[in-house]
């Protein structure tokens, strides 16, 4: 046997009956030759690091909106910390954690610049609508590679188009992603809040802090361990007490947090900033990069334009926005 097929043994022996195993794949939509050393899902995360749309993810806003500061997460940073917790859940119930690495580290790989409120600005000015799962799903299948796109397993596209709301993975390494992103975005939004002065970490509640702890760590290993614990082939859950305290927490954080005025204030010119580059370049797509001009070709102008925002980071976007619509300084000769 090569690497990989000893590899593919020793998932069938230590793995979960429940596990998705590589070797029983249901494919890529392109047939390609089996690597000799590497499993499929694997391959999937090699090729998802070594991708554009990933290295873009560390100049995307999570959270706070172009924070000033070192240590508020980004896109990336987020992405890791879902994968870490990802990880931890599905090696500790024996399922397969190179398919669960790979759907935490694409899940976000379509997600606007600006957060949230790139994603509902795209979503109010795209005929059809925008999601970033969808656009995650886009970015692999069809943008990545000039078109080719990263040509990934079932599995792994199926845990990145059900990630969030709506239809769950066919696997259970897809539904750990899923709560894995939950846990991570609340807990890490917490620190982020209290380094910017929007909560402080008395202002808990005090239920909340009784239960799951009063730092991060010790918030996210209750969490976790409530979800080892609690879970079993057919669902995966946590006790019930944590998980009431845990959505208590959530509402708090929606509350104080993603809706608090002063934390959110710069997102009101997300809509406006936002829909001046879907006019400007609706006008004029002859001025995008090449892989866009051929999308508008191919499928649509809007669906270009949106391709080409959706991946922009919030820097580049700020300065193609500068470049259009701000007068340089008339130097006199």
């Amino acid at each position: 046997m090569n690497i990989r097929e000893q590899s593919e043994e020793l998932e069938r022996n230590i793995l979960s009956e429940y596990a998705c195993l590589s070797s029983k794949s249901r494919g890529r939509k392109r047939e390609e030759e089996k690597c000799t050393v590497r499993t499929e899902f694997q391959r999937d995360r090699d090729r998802i690091i070594h991708c554009k749309a990933f290295r873009r993810l560390k100049h995307k806003t999570q959270v706070f909106l172009s924070p000033e500061g070192d240590h508020y997460r980004t896109r990336l940073t987020h992405t890791l910390e879902v994968s870490q917790i990802a990880r931890t859940v599905a090696r500790a119930m024996k399922l397969n954690e190179d398919l669960t690495e790979a759907i935490s580290l694409a899940h976000d790989l379509g997600h606007t610049p600006f957060g949230h409120a790139g994603e509902r600005a795209l979503d109010s000015l795209m005929p059809g609508g925008f999601r970033h799962y969808e656009q995650s799903l886009r970015v692999v299948d069809t943008l990545e590679k000039d078109g080719r796109g990263l040509n990934l397993t079932y599995e792994t596209r199926n845990g990145i188009l059900c990630h969030t709301t709506g239809k769950e993975a066919d696997t259970a390494e897809g539904r750990i992603v899923r709560t894995a992103d939950r846990i991570a975005y609340i807990n890490h939004d917490i620190d982020d809040a209290v380094r910017a002065g929007v909560i402080s970490t008395d202002s808990l509640p005090k239920e909340v802090t009784e239960i799951l702890g009063k730092t991060t760590s010790q918030r996210i290993n209750t969490l976790v361990l409530s979800l080892i614990e609690n879970s079993n082939e057919n669902k995966l859950e946590m006790g019930k007490d944590v998980q009431e305290v845990f959505d208590r927490l959530y509402k708090f954080m929606f509350t104080n947090v993603y809706c608090n005025e002063y934390a959110k204030q710069e997102e009101k010119k997300v809509p406006d900033f936002m829909g001046l580059l879907y006019e400007y370049f609706f006008k004029h797509p002859h001025l995008m990069p090449e892989e866009n001009r051929r999308t508008a070709e191919t499928e649509s102008v809007g669906r270009a334009v949106c391709d080409y925002l959706a991946g922009m980071t919030d820097r580049y976007a700020i300065e193609q926005f500068k470049k259009i619509y701000v007068p340089n300084s008339w130097v006199i000769r």
